[in-house]
């Protein structure tokens, strides 16, 4: 059964070395974030579960040590998905050197979004970690049944939900400026703020898709998985930095 849930946004600017002279100005998200995956470890799960949005062909369940990579942003930094096993360094589950020459660019096995988990789990020893990259595009009833099943997979099961908010909430977004995302992202944020399983049930697939929201399909997942759990949240941090709507929040 969900016994607590983290969601944070998944922009890779989140790892210092991905957005280099711009990283402080994302420090308060990143201690938000922090905190939630502090939230998860008091839990005490059996076992975590990232979710996240994937593109083909991420897409599916990865096991604890999958590795991913900020390559692609230029910055020479790899990450695995929970602990290496042996290890007792809780450095050694990322490793970087942004002096050293680009060695050939390695096969991805994690989507972004949970390379970014990965990210933020380093160091992470309170339970097993597996992965889940979903689709965007993916229906809400499935979202439903996929959040049903992780959450009956263990006996204390917590999630850490992956997804930004709409992208469109300033000119100088990435989807330029749209007079619908703002709303959407207070409605967003009013139910994780909440736990409100049901308001998060009913999000717009269609709106979400066009206001270029990531989080939808992860957050009825986690919809799905705290039916009948009777958790309360509270939401630790929500701002647009870059025209992008991102929230932080945590359901025990």
């Amino acid at each position: 059964m969900l016994v607590a849930a983290a969601v944070c946004p998944c922009p890779p600017l989140l790892v210092p070395e991905v957005a280099a002279g711009a990283a402080p100005e994302l420090d308060a998200l990143r201690a938000s974030c922090a905190d939630a995956i502090g939230v998860l470890a008091a839990s005490r799960p059996d076992r975590l579960v990232v979710i996240g949005p994937a593109d083909r062909p991420h897409r599916g369940a990865f096991a604890e040590g999958a590795t991913g990579s900020f390559r692609p942003f230029g910055v020479v930094l790899d990450v695995r998905l929970g602990s290496e096993p042996g290890a007792g360094d809780p450095a050694a589950d990322v490793t970087a050197d942004a002096t050293a020459e680009p060695a050939a660019e390695p096969a991805l096995t994690l989507p972004p979004s949970l390379a970014v988990a990965a990210w933020l789990l380093r160091g992470w020893r309170a339970a097993p970690v597996e992965g889940l990259g979903i689709g965007g595009q993916l229906e809400q009833p499935r979202c439903a049944a996929a959040g049903r099943a992780v959450a009956e997979a263990a006996g204390r099961v917590a999630l850490l939900v992956m997804g930004d908010g709409s992208a469109c909430r300033t000119v100088k977004a990435p989807g330029y400026l749209d007079e619908r995302a703002e709303p959407f992202d207070a409605a967003v944020t009013s139910a994780l703020a909440a736990a409100d399983t049901d308001a998060l049930t009913a999000l717009d697939a269609e709106l979400a898709d066009a206001l270029k929201v990531s989080g939808r399909a992860p957050w009825q997942v986690l919809a799905g998985a705290a039916q009948g759990a009777g958790l309360a949240g509270e939401l630790l941090y929500e701002a647009a930095p870059y025209g992008v709507g991102y929230a932080v929040a945590t359901w025990t």
